[in-house]
């Protein structure tokens, strides 16, 4: 099962400095081995784009959790069965759920419980923003949700070719 757990722990701290908005840490991510991890960060922080890639390049479980850190509840339910209980306890983490930051201060997963205090620190600042009375909406992530249903689409039909074989 994929999750975030299976990155080194000096990875992820390039993960929670790029969340927080380093540009030198997500050139390490980009220019390293795990550029999933500099397009995860973008997706965190609303890029539509790095959505995009990560479905387009068979990470589509990191846009997935992605949108489960924003409580998207379709998002939460997959990860739920779709990857680690790791992963499942940091998106509803980055939602305040405190059953979930105590499980993971209980496994000694500090890295992640910095990385959820990143991830709050953006959604705050994107409620904020998203909620200015100037701020025009264009309806939503039109790009991002387009790719989520063509991967869908493949996962079942892929799916179905694997049950009648």
């Amino acid at each position: 099962m994929k999750g975030l757990e299976q990155y080194d722990v000096k990875v992820l701290l390039a993960l929670v400095k790029s969340v927080s908005g380093r540009t030198d840490f997500f050139r390490v991510l980009v220019e390293g081995p795990h550029p999933e991890l500099a397009a995860f960060s973008n997706a965190i922080r609303g890029d539509d784009d790095a959505m995009v890639w990560l479905f387009k390049h068979n990470f589509a479980w990191l846009a997935i959790l992605s949108n489960a850190c924003d409580g998207d509840e379709r998002a939460i339910d997959w990860v739920r069965n779709g990857l680690t209980p790791v992963n499942l306890r940091f998106a509803l983490a980055c939602r305040h759920d405190v059953e979930s930051l105590k499980w993971l201060y209980q496994r000694k997963l500090g890295v992640l419980l910095l990385l959820v205090r990143e991830v709050e620190k953006f959604l705050k600042y994107q409620e904020k923003e998203y909620t200015w009375p100037y701020v025009m909406h264009f309806g939503g992530h039109y790009r991002a949700m387009k790719e989520l249903e063509e991967w869908q689409s493949s996962t079942a039909d892929k799916n179905n070719t694997e049950e009648t074989s």
